[in-house]
């Protein structure tokens, strides 16, 4: 399949796409020597197109840019047979893509990535005084655009003369912020959110500056802003927004808003119902195959296992829930969302019946198994080098 990222969405959605094994061709500079006839030896960067079978990979959010190393699988003058080579793949960079086989989690990520009607539609400013965070919140990641921090005097004591004006700073480097990373061409809503009264301030200043300047254009989105409640300016406050239930009615059409209510609803289940929630790989397993999951999720990472055998398992666990008309929900580790599941060990699944008490005994001594397992290998690794001492 060929390929062509235009964002670092869609960087981060062939992240997830590609596993080790998969065969990738792409263009990339290689620094090539050549010996003339006099011995002398010469070298150039050229440009040139491999194709090697992915071992690692990396993706820098910041950049954005995705790293993948292997070697060498199809003739080339100027690179061998198996010699490692690392290419670099950026936005509006063509590449192909071959895998050993489909499967139905990797067809669903070109699909979405390809589906106009799925990409970024919503924006969040997480403020308190002299802190603010300007962030894009995808279908798959949050992305921090902007950091603004200053000092701001406090209201009391001799510095408070000059609170005043430091405040009025700190909210036109906001401003300038907001015009400078949210489309609102694009957006559905910008969520503003701010402990106290904080976020009121915030768009009286916007009131009061945008008649004066160049940010007049702000107030033809005006309807576009949502206030919302946080307890401080700090990033991962946005969880906090994205749970509130007004929120997640102007966000209703959005993939990030599905995943957020679907995991507010399982703390609930675990809070109220603890029998109609699972967690843990033991636990989820033994209700899907009894058909007990109403709403299944699963962290993107689970697939980004380096053994193909795991990944065909989440695999197969995605796909039997959906046949047995539950819901799969993949969430992205770079989504404030995903990175709670993340803590729950990746897989999580609200039921739609409890488990039985057999089920719950079979779930336990496979958990309790999988344990052993890793402790024995641990420990075989910790007397691994005494042994070969001794």
């Amino acid at each position: 399949m060929k390929l062509v990222p235009e964002d670092a969405q869609d960087l981060w959605t062939v992240y997830n796409l590609v596993a080790v094994g998969d065969s990738l061709r792409a263009p990339t500079l290689r620094k090539v020597s050549s010996e003339t006839s006099t011995g002398t030896v010469s070298s150039e960067r050229l440009q040139i197109s491999l194709t090697i079978q992915v071992e690692t990979l990396d993706f820098d959010a910041s950049i954005p840019l995705l790293r993948l190393k292997g070697k060498n699988i199809v003739e080339n003058e100027h690179v061998k047979m198996g010699a490692y080579h690392t290419l670099e793949l950026e936005t509006n960079r063509p590449f192909t893509l071959a895998k050993p086989g489909w499967d139905s989690v990797a067809e669903d990520l070109v699909k979405e990535a390809c589906d106009l009607t799925k990409r970024a539609d919503v924006a969040a400013l997480i403020l308190q005084e002299g802190l603010a965070h300007v962030c894009l919140i995808t279908s798959s990641m949050t992305l921090t655009r902007q950091r603004i921090e200053m000092s701001i005097p406090r209201k009391q004591g001799a510095a408070a003369m000059g609170r005043s004006k430091a405040l009025s700073k700190f909210y036109d480097a906001v401003l300038r912020a907001v015009m400078e990373h949210v489309d609102f061409d694009v957006i559905k809503c910008l969520l503003v959110a701010s402990p106290g009264f904080v976020k009121e301030a915030f768009m009286a200043h916007l009131q009061v500056a945008s008649q004066k300047t160049d940010l007049k254009a702000l107030l033809q989105h005006k309807s576009k802003f949502v206030l919302c409640h946080c307890s401080s300016g700090q990033k991962h406050a946005l969880k906090e927004v994205l749970a509130d239930p007004a929120v997640a009615v102007r966000m209703s059409d959005t993939k990030a808003a599905e995943e957020s209510v679907a995991l507010g609803n399982f703390f609930k289940a675990l809070d109220q119902d603890s029998d109609r929630a699972a967690y843990g790989h033991a636990y989820v397993t033994r209700a899907a195959d009894i058909g007990a999951i109403a709403t299944l999720l699963i962290s993107d990472n689970l697939f980004r296992s380096p053994l193909p055998e795991d990944r065909k398992r989440y695999v197969d666990l995605v796909e039997g829930v959906r046949d047995g008309g539950g819901k799969a929900l993949i969430f992205s580790t770079m989504h404030v969302s995903g990175e709670r599941l993340q803590q729950l060990g990746g897989l999580a699944a609200i039921l739609r019946f409890p488990l039985g008490e057999e089920e719950e005994a079979m779930a336990a001594q496979e958990d309790d198994s999988d344990e052993s397992d890793e402790d024995w290998d641990l420990l075989a690794q910790l007397l691994a080098p005494s042994s070969k001492n001794l």
